[in-house]
């Protein structure tokens, strides 16, 4: 190789990264990724800093670096457990009412033709669209309430005592709120997708006397694996910071019975004022929905691969 070659290489090489210095739109889009860089990482870093120094509300004074004794108090705090194993069976009994009640109620709109469907559709997903805030205090007074709450009416109808849900079934009944306010969307992203079903398969199988059953069952199912992981994924991510509908009804109570990590982060931020205590459990619930989200990225990669 001559060196008026290795130049020539050098040269070519030089080239493109003259003319991406040189298109204006590298320095149009800087600012914008700047700025999100920015705001991505000076609260992360501000949150690393007060997980590591005793940071108290209440005693501003006392700033000493304490490393990971924050961490340590986090993860033997009472409330731990407890806030694990409820966000845990939280985000588990949400993702199972919304991926089968989702796939059910779209199979079922898909299947059947009558008078108003497109109404039905717009009522069914609209509960997505309404705050947590407002979702939560719906339940709470007009559903939940154990004196003059749609629940209790019923139960006074069939001569039965009226059930204080948000007191004797806390965490079931956040379950049930979240899980109305998430089953809407596992219907819209369903229902999209089995409108993309080829509809030859199906008139095929029919023709081989395939029955609705035998249909959903190898056809309509593996057509929504790829919707159904897509589901899972977003909705865990959201799910793992439930928030709004907690403090709301029931307030994490009674005792630790309905409290998951989102909220017990912020009991110890802005109830108890230690602030980096807070800090420790929110970079602690940050690496779970960091594992949880890598986890199931790489099983809805896999199956999208073992589907193409």
């Amino acid at each position: 190789m001559t060196a008026s070659t290795i130049k020539a290489g050098m040269a070519s090489t030089r080239q493109p990264r003259r003319q991406l210095f040189r298109n204006p739109g590298w320095f149009l889009v800087s600012p914008s990724v700047l700025l999100l860089l920015l705001w991505m990482i000076v609260p992360l870093a501000m949150t690393l800093y007060f997980s590591l120094i005793r940071y108290n509300l209440l005693y501003p004074g006392d700033n000493a670096f304490v490393g990971l004794e924050n961490f340590s108090f986090f993860l033997t705090d009472s409330g731990f457990l407890p806030g694990a194993w409820n966000t845990v069976l939280l985000v588990g009994s949400v993702l199972l009412i919304s991926v089968v009640g989702g796939v059910l109620i779209a199979a079922l709109l898909e299947a059947s033709e009558f008078f108003g469907r497109g109404v039905v559709r717009v009522m069914l997903i609209s509960p997505f669209f309404i705050m947590p805030t407002v979702g939560a205090l719906v339940f709470k007074n007009l559903i939940f309430h154990p004196v003059s709450g749609i629940l209790a009416a019923m139960w006074k109808l069939f001569g039965a005592q009226p059930v204080d849900w948000l007191a004797n079934y806390p965490l079931l009944s956040i379950i049930i709120i979240v899980a109305w306010q998430w089953l809407p969307f596992a219907i819209l992203i369903l229902m999209t997708a089995m409108q993309s079903l080829d509809q030859e398969q199906k008139e095929a199988a029919r023709l081989d006397g395939a029955g609705p059953l035998a249909i959903f069952w190898h056809l309509t199912l593996p057509h929504l694996a790829r919707p159904v992981a897509v589901v899972v994924m977003i909705e865990t991510i959201f799910l793992l910071s439930v928030f709004a509908e907690i403090f709301t009804t029931t307030n994490g109570g009674p005792g630790f019975a309905s409290t998951n990590l989102a909220y017990l982060i912020y009991n110890q931020a802005l109830v108890q004022f230690d602030v980096g205590m807070a800090s420790a459990g929110g970079l602690i619930a940050v690496v779970i929905a960091n594992i949880a989200a890598i986890v199931l990225v790489r099983m809805i990669g896999k199956n999208l691969t073992d589907k193409a």
